[in-house]
């Protein structure tokens, strides 16, 4: 096994999914103390799921894609670009040492009462689909299929 093989297997494995039943907090919220909780809860989330996964890990700097979908129990207070940072910001330290190694972003809102199609959920996505509303369905991933623009 090479020295690259050996570091790997300390590394996280990607994709990272998360789920977490919580409205997301704006960048735009006035005051620290709830995007700093909520960031909280997504680093902790973040660090749960790594751990499940394995004892240990090393962070690295890939290339990373995040894909953030939002269910709201209704229509959606404010606009989906603003819970992109908080969200981005509560893995770093958990996920990678600085946001900067994203490279793209998907945002998405599910709003009650709008028809939405799944092809092929995962099952972590399936999870947030089918839970009470509000819910936050958050996938980093290392596949650079994203490069590729056609």
């Amino acid at each position: 096994m090479s020295e690259v093989d050996d570091e790997q297997d300390y590394c996280i494995s990607f994709p990272l999914e998360l789920v977490i039943a919580q409205t997301p907090v704006s960048a735009q919220a006035s005051g620290t103390k709830a995007k700093d909780e909520w960031k909280k809860t997504v680093g902790e989330r973040a660090k749960a799921e790594i751990d499940r996964l394995r004892d240990w890990y090393d962070i690295d700097d890939r290339p990373l894609m995040a894909t953030i979908y939002y269910f709201p129990p209704g229509k959606m207070q404010g606009d989906i670009d603003n819970i992109i940072k908080p969200i981005l910001d509560g893995m770093i330290g958990v996920v990678y040492l600085d946001d900067a190694v994203i490279e793209k972003v998907v945002a998405q809102k599910f709003e009650v009462g709008i028809d939405w199609k799944f092809s092929s959920p995962s099952s972590a996505l399936q999870d947030a689909i089918d839970r009470d509303k509000p819910v936050v369905y958050i996938m980093v991933e290392d596949d650079l299929d994203w490069r590729e623009v056609q």
